[in-house]
């Protein structure tokens, strides 16, 4: 007979990998949205672009993998229960607002799944609230980084090609705006993937598997990989909203939505911190919108995608409790 641990380790990788699956076609449009609605490239060819880079971005690193494992909980205080409700958590709480075609955080939603988890079995106390202000500040700045930025590379483009015919520039922006979509992808497989790799390391060491917290690479492979399909199957609703519902874009504001969003993604993971891609590419269009004109952003919309940003950690937290609750009597703690 299995051992009933090793069973419900077995479903916590499953939970997570599932979880890589949902947010890679529940973040696909962080990465292809404009430039699919600027016609750079054709839905199919973008999302095979996009799963290919998202695979070779989640390769490359570990330190945001490792902020998350040990950043939110002290792992004495984490059972395989705790992990597979926190990731249930996310995973419900991306299915709703994939439903309903709103761009919120995979990142926040693991986050909160997390905290939820861990509060129903040991309480606040056992949360490390240093830990998790250092990576709330990070994804509450990251918004910020990308309005500026977008807003101000926006300007910028303007002032260098401020004599030239829009259709020209247009035509060669969208060919630079794939370079900066496969960019964009890249960058999205840094940051997210990493995210189930943290939290299956994390599953590992708690069962004994592991002696110290170090991601090993058959998990970096299998997340990847898990995302990559994800991607592959594509997230149409979000897609339709970020690309299309938010801001009307030409190739030249693709281009600098995708590159500034890259150069903030990046720029974080290097530091192991974790960013939102959605956060951070949504508030880059908001930025380079406001660089055109204040009626260019459909502000309905944005406000839509504010309300899901605010909800999502304490609703992803809920959904966590609610379902340790439920499932801890029954698979036991």
């Amino acid at each position: 007979m299995l051992d009933p641990a090793f069973l419900m380790l077995c479903l916590v990788i499953l939970a997570a990998l599932l979880f890589d699956y949902i947010n890679g076609f529940h973040d696909t449009a962080n990465a292809i949205a404009t430039c699919i609605s600027t016609r750079a490239l054709s839905v199919r060819a973008a999302i095979i672009m996009a799963a290919v880079l998202n695979f070779a971005g989640a390769m490359i690193s570990t330190k945001v993998a490792t902020t998350i494992g040990k950043g939110i909980v002290d792992g004495s205080n984490v059972t395989q229960m705790v992990v597979l409700a926190g990731i249930a958590g996310a995973i419900i709480w991306n299915l709703i607002t994939w439903y309903y075609g709103l761009p919120s955080s995979s990142s926040h939603a693991i986050i909160g799944g997390i905290m939820g988890a861990v509060f129903a079995h040991a309480g606040a106390a056992a949360l490390k609230w240093e830990g998790l202000q250092k990576i709330v500040m990070a994804l509450v700045l990251s918004p910020i980084m990308g309005t500026i930025v977008g807003f101000i590379f926006m300007l910028i483009l303007y002032r260098i090609f401020r004599n030239s015919a829009p259709s020209s520039l247009n035509k060669h922006f969208r060919r630079l705006q794939i370079a900066s979509a496969a960019l964009m992808a890249f960058s999205h497989g840094t940051a997210d993937a990493q995210k189930s790799m943290g939290v299956i390391t994390l599953a590992l060491v708690s069962y004994g598997t592991l002696k110290t917290f170090a991601v090993p690479w058959e998990v970096m492979v299998a997340c990847a990989t898990a995302m990559a399909f994800g991607t592959a199957a594509g997230g149409w609703r979000i897609i339709k909203t970020v690309g299309r519902d938010f801001v009307k874009l030409q190739p030249v504001h693709g281009f600098c939505v995708e590159t500034a969003s890259a150069g903030v993604i990046l720029g974080a993971s290097a530091f192991g911190m974790p960013t939102s891609t959605t956060h951070v590419i949504t508030s880059t269009i908001l930025g380079v919108g406001l660089s055109k004109r204040l009626t260019a952003v459909n502000w309905n919309v944005a406000k839509r995608i504010l309300i899901a940003w605010i909800l999502t950690i304490p609703a992803s937290a809920l959904m966590a409790y609610l379902t340790y609750q439920v499932m801890s009597p029954l698979l036991g703690k």
